[in-house]
C-alpha cells in the first residue's frame, strides 16, 4: 500500500548513551593511585585516601584599567586552556596610588572540578609542562601546610591549544590545585603517583614554573 504523502514520518526514538568513559587520570587514580596511597599510609578507611577536590586557575590583569582588549584576550586564553567560562574578577577597593577604582575588572578565575578538572591536569602535567624551556620540574615547596599545592606559570604559551600567532602577550598564571589530603606530605605524594615532575632536592628552579605563596583554600 502506498504511503500518504501528508502523512509525517516517524522517528525512531535515539538509542540511549551508555556511561561515559572517565578521564584517563581520573582512571588511573582509582586504578593505581588509590592502592599505592592505602599502602604507603595505611589507611584504614577508603574515605582516608587524598583526592583532588578541585583546581583553580587565576590570572591577574593589571592592565585591563588602561586596555580593555587585554581583559577580553585573558578571558579567551584561559577559556581555551581549561574548556571552561572563566569569571571576571573586580576590584574589592580603591587603590589611588595604581589608579584602581572599586568594581573595576582585574583579573580572571576558574573553577574546575569532576572531569574536566581531570583533563585539565592531565594536559597540565603531560603536556604543558614539559614544553616549558629547560624544564627541571616543579617545586614542592608551595605547600600550605594542607595539602593544596599552588604552582605559578609565566605564560599561556607552554599549553598546546595556545596558537603563537593568536596571543597579544605573554600572561602569568597560578594554578591552584586543592586536595582533601591532611598533611604536605599526603598531598605531595598523592600528586607524584598522579605524575607531577617534582624537583629533585637541590635542583634550581625552571625558568617558567616558579614557586608562588600558597594560600589557604580551605
Amino acid at each position: 500500500m502506498a504511503k500518504n504523502p501528508a502523512e509525517p514520518a516517524k522517528v525512531e526514538p535515539a538509542a540511549p548513551e551508555g556511561p561515559r568513559e572517565k578521564p584517563r587520570l581520573h582512571q588511573r587514580y582509582l586504578r593505581d593511585v588509590v592502592p599505592a596511597l592505602v599502602k604507603d599510609f595505611n589507611y584504614r578507611n577508603p574515605m582516608q585516601v587524598p583526592k583532588v577536590a578541585k583546581v583553580s586557575v587565576n590570572v591577574g590583569v593589571g592592565e585591563a584599567i588602561a586596555n580593555a582588549k587585554a581583559l577580553d584576550a585573558t578571558v579567551r586564553d584561559v577559556g581555551i586552556i581549561t574548556g571552561q567560562k572563566p569569571l571576571v574578577k573586580k576590584a574589592k577597593k580603591s587603590i589611588a596610588q595604581f589608579k584602581l577604582r572599586e568594581g573595576q575588572n582585574v583579573g580572571v578565575m576558574v573553577t574546575l572540578r569532576g572531569e574536566r578538572m581531570w583533563e585539565f591536569l592531565d594536559r597540565l602535567m603531560n603536556a604543558a609542562l614539559p614544553r616549558t624551556r629547560d624544564f627541571r620540574g616543579v617545586p614542592s615547596r608551595s605547600f600550605d601546610g594542607r595539602g593544596n599545592f599552588t604552582l605559578g606559570l609565566r605564560e599561556q604559551l607552554i599549553f598546546p591549544e595556545i596558537s603563537y600567532d593568536q596571543v597579544d602577550k605573554a600572561r602569568g598564571l597560578e594554578v591552584s590545585i586543592i586536595t582533601t589530603a591532611r598533611t604536605d606530605q599526603e598531598g605531595r605524594r598523592l600528586l607524584e603517583l598522579l605524575g607531577m615532575p617534582f624537583q629533585r632536592e637541590g635542583e634550581s628552579l625552571s625558568p617558567l614554573a616558579a614557586p608562588t605563596r600558597s594560600r589557604r583554600h580551605r
